[in-house]
């Protein structure tokens, strides 16, 4: 189970300090799939990486099955069993895919289970095995090589930063029968931010983050209709600037 208690953080501004999560509590039980969606710069991001360590709250607690990680590195949370997709995930010039996976894995994996980590991402295994993880690569073939690295390395607590982000249409249906799979298989918590209905529709529990605090959270039937109100509203107030 993820606790988080009282999560705050805060950056320098010109008058004083930014806070970009402001005592945020909550609590996600093991083997759910939780999406968080709301609106731009409203903290979602920072969320997700205050749980990977990868920015220190300001203030507060986050615990993992009970155990403060607070002060833990990356590296710490990633063997405590954290993972966490990038929205824009590094490149690693000579490094071939293969090896990637076999690395995320923590051990030398064979052909068919490296191709089938590819495969659940929408990837023909033959064509991208032996590549390097460079330029070469689209931003949407790079984003969806780090989502076959989370899967091959079966944390318990999977984290994905907009993973819709660069996909092609028919890669996108795919990597959603993917989210399905691993929440039917229970075998992992996931955690995705998202904006996309199709991943949204897929939560046990939606949580709505607008600046820096969770307003709402519930199922599906109950947030979406709020998200789509809070949407209309927002364009409706553009409109009237002439920049909707």
């Amino acid at each position: 189970m993820l606790e988080l208690k009282h999560l705050s953080y805060s950056v320098p501004a010109e008058q004083g300090e930014l806070g970009i999560l402001k005592d945020l509590s909550l609590t996600i039980e093991d083997k759910k799939l939780i999406v968080i969606t709301g609106p731009n710069g409203g903290g979602k991001t920072t969320l997700a990486k205050a749980i990977m360590g990868l920015v220190k709250p300001t203030s507060g607690q986050i615990l993992l099955d009970g155990r403060d990680i607070t002060d833990l590195t990356v590296s710490e949370r990633a063997k405590a069993g954290i993972s966490y997709g990038f929205q824009q995930p590094p490149r690693f010039k000579g490094m071939k895919v293969k090896d990637l996976l076999s690395i995320a894995a923590g051990s030398e994996l064979g052909h068919d289970q490296a191709c089938a980590y590819l495969t659940q991402v929408g990837l023909c295994a033959r064509d991208y095995l032996d590549r390097d993880v460079d330029v070469s690569l689209s931003g949407g073939e790079v984003k969806r090589i780090e989502i076959a690295t989370i899967l091959a390395r079966q944390a318990a607590l999977m984290i994905f930063d907009e993973p819709e982000a660069g996909i092609d249409l028919w890669s996108f249906a795919r990597l959603t029968e993917t989210f399905q799979d691993l929440h039917d298989q229970k075998k992992a918590t996931v955690i995705i931010i998202s904006h996309q209905e199709r991943i949204i529709r897929l939560a046990d529990e939606i949580l709505l983050i607008s600046g820096g605090e969770l307003t709402a959270r519930g199922s599906a039937d109950e947030i979406y209709p709020l998200i789509l109100k809070q949407t209309l509203t927002g364009c409706n107030m553009l409109e009237v600037d002439r920049k909707c």
